[in-house]
């Protein structure tokens, strides 16, 4: 599967609430492949960006499964660990503000405020319960896919603050975006 197969906003299936997998089958299985190979063709059109995880439903699939970068500082370790289910048990930790991207939401980023720890409960592959304590990257980058699994998108965290939009430049670093122009630019985010 290829990077075109990545939905973005205003997509409105990208704020549909994804079903339940009762059973890990071939299917599920082909899922996660046709996750991880979008994950990677688009990691690959970008100089500056990995591609930290996916969500099922950002390839048009309403499935709650998501695939996490098994490492984020190695970008030639294309491994993604498959999380079938997940569900955030517990918040832990205090909540802070850090840059977020997303496959589906084009060449933007957000300061986006999320709990520094967290615990989630998923079933893996070979379809066992699996628990994660996350804390830091980790922890939002988990948040980040299970909101996507509830419907919800990163920039529906960012409400009002001046200095919340950001646009990466050709350098890779993050340049401030106008908050007023870019709400008004971009109103069909948040329909």
């Amino acid at each position: 599967m290829k990077k075109e197969a990545i939905i973005t906003l205003p997509n409105p299936h990208l704020r549909q609430k994804s079903q339940r997998v009762h059973v890990v089958s071939d299917e599920t299985r082909q899922l996660i492949k046709d996750m991880t190979d979008a994950s990677i063709d688009w990691e690959n059109s970008r100089p500056h960006e990995i591609s930290a995880a996916l969500a099922a439903v950002q390839i048009d699939r309403l499935e709650r499964v998501v695939i996490v970068r098994a490492d984020f500082e190695d970008k030639d370790n294309q491994e993604f660990i498959p999380l079938i289910n997940p569900e955030i048990v517990k918040y832990e930790g205090e909540i802070t503000y850090d840059y977020e991207g997303c496959l589906s939401v084009k060449d933007f980023y957000g300061k986006v405020p999320r709990y520094s720890k967290i615990r989630v409960k998923a079933i893996n592959i070979d379809g066992d319960e699996i628990r994660i304590k996350a804390n830091g990257f980790l922890a939002r980058v988990l948040q980040h896919e299970i909101d996507h699994c509830n419907g919800i998108v990163f920039v529906d965290h960012i409400r009002d603050d001046h200095q919340a939009f950001y646009r990466l430049n050709d350098e890779g670093e993050l340049d401030p975006l106008d908050y007023e122009r870019y709400v008004k630019d971009n109103a069909d985010l948040w329909d």
